[in-house]
């Protein structure tokens, strides 16, 4: 009966968010002769506007020596340009009622602007200026990669998942630059030069390299007419050099091992080689990871977690312009070794590729993922990031539409093949993270 109420509700919600969907018609694109692409969704409910601008360029863009540089800049960004002072970004949007934000993975960078919808010319002024006349002033570098060190330094020490997951990224990747860590290895951060800072962001600060997706209550001629006064005269480059090199085939089981002092409990993560982000078996990992770890009524929750052996368990994944890696975590309870807590995750990992999944757990995930993807779509900000990672990471935002039916369709034999394909002994790396032994 349970399942009865719970499916009814799940599908009450499902209804009501679908009704307010996105559809593909409603969306608007133009390139500029630049070839800086821009899309426009007109979205009236509220007098607020979003602008997501996604730079190809992410850590996987670096190299030994210079790793680092793509977070550096997300940091560089905002501190001076041409007509705009170090700290006069945050300044001049606040004072226009806007507030930013940004953040760098393995693969994009992306800058977040929120504003009144009557800023937007503000906001064009600021990002094109940046753009165009970034001031890579030696002060500020010496001052932002003081910052970098101290949030690298701050980061590893207060998460052990962190520590631990850039470990296992270490060990996973033998050649592909998903290998180091976003933020950079501490040596490089320090060694970094005036000539590495100009040369990386004349390389991929170019606007044949970006997408600008802007969500509100705008206008798209209008967005259009600004986008080509503000940002048309910037001049295109030749783009970035592709990422050459291929991660060659895993061929067992990789372990690694790190000692923390301050660690209270043991931590574990185990990751599985898996895809590109727009692979067809994408939708089919999605709901798996789900089905292992997301919520209490998660596979890995009621076998580690209500049995007293994890305190806490998470699956996470990232869209990759390459193949990645899915990782499942857990935190072991008081007095559980490490390997008793490997043991029983990968018994639940077993399980599933031996015996799948059933048709109820598989439609209530199903369901979770639809109502979470059009409830994100309630908001500007939901829009502007679904639009900006399927035009980014599937190759064309029109492939945002194409998601529900991709969820709908996936069956529980189709869950099973994936489990089977990918969570194999030969394709995982095994970390632990312990006290350091006396």
């Amino acid at each position: 009966m349970k399942w009865h109420v719970l499916a009814a509700s799940l599908t009450l919600m499902l209804g009501t968010a679908a009704q307010a969907a996105v559809t593909a018609d409603q969306v608007q694109t133009f390139t500029l002769g630049n070839g800086m692409k821009f899309i426009v969704l007109e979205s009236h409910g509220i007098p607020n506007a979003n602008m997501y601008t996604f730079w190809k360029v992410g850590s996987r863009n670096e190299a030994p020596g210079i790793t680092g540089l793509s977070h550096f800049f997300e940091h560089m960004m905002f501190n001076g340009s041409q007509h705009f002072g170090p700290k006069m970004f945050d300044r001049t949007m606040e004072a226009k009622g806007g507030s930013n934000n940004a953040y760098t993975s393995n693969d994009v960078t992306v800058y977040q602007d929120w504003f009144p919808a009557t800023s937007l010319e503000t906001i064009f002024t600021l990002e094109s200026d940046r753009i165009a006349h970034l001031s890579i002033d030696p002060k500020m570098v010496a001052s932002e990669r003081g910052v970098v060190l101290s949030e690298r330094s701050t980061g590893l020490e207060n998460s052990n998942l962190r520590l631990l997951n850039e470990e296992v990224n270490s060990v996973a990747f033998s050649a592909h630059p998903y290998s180091w860590p976003v933020i950079g290895h501490e040596s490089d951060i320090k060694a970094w030069t005036q000539a590495d800072l100009e040369h990386y962001f004349h390389t991929y600060y170019a606007p044949n390299n970006a997408v600008a997706v802007i969500v509100g209550d705008v206008k798209a001629d209008a967005v259009k007419q600004l986008a080509t006064k503000y940002f048309g005269a910037i001049p295109k480059r030749a783009l970035p050099p592709a990422v050459r090199t291929v991660e060659p085939p895993q061929s067992g089981e990789r372990r690694v091992f790190v000692a923390k002092a301050s660690a209270s409990s043991p931590n574990l993560t185990i990751a599985y080689k898996i895809p590109q982000a727009g692979n067809p078996d994408y939708y089919a990992l999605e709901v798996l990871q789900s089905i292992l770890a997301d919520g209490k009524t998660s596979r890995l929750y009621k076998a580690l977690v209500e049995k007293q052996l994890a305190t806490r368990v998470n699956a996470s994944s990232l869209d990759g312009f390459d193949p990645g890696l899915l990782y499942l975590s857990a935190v072991a309870a008081t007095k559980v070794e490490p390997a008793a807590l490997e043991q029983a995750l990968l018994a639940e990992v077993d399980l599933l590729v031996k015996d799948g999944v059933t048709a109820e757990e598989l439609q209530k995930v199903k369901n979770q993922k639809l109502v979470n993807l059009y409830r994100e779509q309630e908001t500007i900000n939901g829009k502007a990031q679904q639009l900006g990672n399927y035009e980014v990471f599937f190759g064309d935002y029109k492939k945002l539409f194409d998601a529900p039916a991709a969820y709908e369709n996936l069956t529980p034999a189709a869950i099973q093949a994936v489990a089977a394909k990918y969570l194999k002994k030969s394709q995982r790396t095994v970390g632990v993270l312990a006290a350091k032994e006396d």
